[in-house]
């Protein structure tokens, strides 16, 4: 446990210790588990409870909602689909989404959805796996009537109005105009829930289903689903939204009972995974080793290497830069990487300690999961507590600052 010999220094990761205990003492966070690998050698701190109000410890196989850091794992599922020539980034996704067929796009991001012109090409692959097919969540554009459609049809997680199954998602999906050209502007979410629903329709199987085939039992991910059972609910702490006012606990989502206690009727690739500290330490840790996991290869190395490094062109990425500047009481640094890749945000230039390659997400419910080849490190921060107020996110900006300050070589 950090004997100095594996990259990690003993102070440093005492110190990593004492930021996090911090948050929990101070009760800001009730619980949180902690990953870190370096060198082969794995470091963990499991902190707090699992209830604000006390109740079970917090352990390091507690089942967390991973939110957007679904992202980066749910990917996995198209890339190996690309590896097998079963898809192609310059397919056009017609014959498998036959809804995004003759699209129109808005002739004003603000402006009626009838108020529209054709789109000047057919979406791609490559479009939706880059997140820059036409359609997303666009928090500069709130209030606009494309937004509200958005909402009103359920096409987005976690809000009054629940997502349907995925061939009625993809009718209403279907009805609403482009906000962009394809290929024109990166957009988040929508894309990565799209994802699924093309994996499915390629292979014939749910996406959870191929994901488990093909990721998860490889890689020995044997509590990442869509949903917990039963049996292990008691695992899977309530998610906290705290009042942006008075910051007082309030219960978004409970465990028993709750969004992740029964399969979702939508498996979204975009936010919907549960998981815990190990299993997304084996996935990560697959990446770093270029698609391998205890010498059996998941995915190709170039197939790594496509998600893991920049995508888009910095006249795609001004909006992703403009949604982390302008939203710095969230974003804390984190989202200011400069680049995405597929389904995660590259480092492409070095805004705070973490070094230009580090690639991963973050997520709404409080979580954190990246790795670093330059460092061969990787972290892993899960936490119960949503982003409606600051804590997690400064929690999370606390962690990355002292664990790369713990490296000592």
């Amino acid at each position: 446990m950090g004997s100095g010999n594996s990259g990690f220094s003993v102070a440093g990761l005492r110190r990593l210790r004492e930021v996090l205990a911090r948050y929990v003492e101070s009760g800001k966070v009730p619980g949180l588990v902690a990953l870190v690998n370096r060198g082969g050698e794995t470091h963990v701190e499991a902190l707090g409870t699992m209830r604000h109000d006390g109740g079970a410890p917090m352990r390091r196989d507690t089942i967390f909602r991973m939110a957007s850091t679904s992202k980066p794992v749910s990917m996995a599922a198209a890339m190996v689909l690309l590896d097998e020539c079963r898809l192609r980034l310059d397919d056009v996704v017609e014959p498998w989404l036959p809804e995004l067929a003759d699209r129109r796009v808005l002739t004003r991001i603000d402006g009626p959805l009838d108020d529209t012109v054709p789109a000047r090409r057919p979406i791609t692959v490559r479009d939706v796996l880059t997140s820059t097919f036409g359609l997303g969540m666009d928090m500069t554009a709130l209030g606009t009537p494309i937004m509200g459609a958005i909402f009103e049809r359920g096409l987005t997680p976690n809000l009054p109005v629940p997502m349907p199954g995925p061939d009625e998602w993809m009718r209403r999906l279907g009805e609403l105009p482009l906000m962009y050209q394809p290929g024109e502007r990166w957009q988040y979410q929508i894309s990565n829930d799209l994802v699924g629903v093309l994996v499915a329709r390629v292979t014939g199987q749910s996406f959870e289903e191929f994901l488990r085939e093909r990721i998860f039992d490889p890689l020995g991910m044997k509590d990442t689903g869509f949903h917990v059972p039963a049996d292990q609910i008691d695992r899977l702490p309530p998610l906290y939204a705290p009042d942006p006012q008075t910051g007082e606990f309030l219960v978004w989502d409970e465990a028993e009972g709750g969004r992740h206690s029964r399969p979702p009727a939508f498996q979204g690739g975009g936010g919907g995974l549960n998981s815990t500290a190990d299993d997304y330490h084996a996935y990560f840790r697959m990446l770093l080793n270029g698609g391998t996991h205890q010498g059996r290869r998941i995915l190709s190395r170039p197939a790594v290497e496509l998600m893991t490094t920049n995508r888009l062109t910095p006249e795609q990425n001004a909006a992703r830069n403009a949604l982390a500047t302008d939203n710095v009481h969230v974003s804390f640094g984190q989202g200011q990487h400069g680049g995405w890749g597929m389904g995660m945000a590259v480092r492409t230039y070095r805004g705070d300690y973490a070094p230009v390659g580090q690639f991963g997400w973050d997520g709404g419910s409080g979580t954190s999961t990246y790795a670093d080849p330059a460092n061969q490190l990787t972290g892993i921060l899960l936490t119960q507590v949503g982003l409606s107020v600051p804590d997690p996110a400064r929690l999370i900006h606390d962690f990355w600052t002292t664990l790369y300050q713990a490296i000592d070589d």
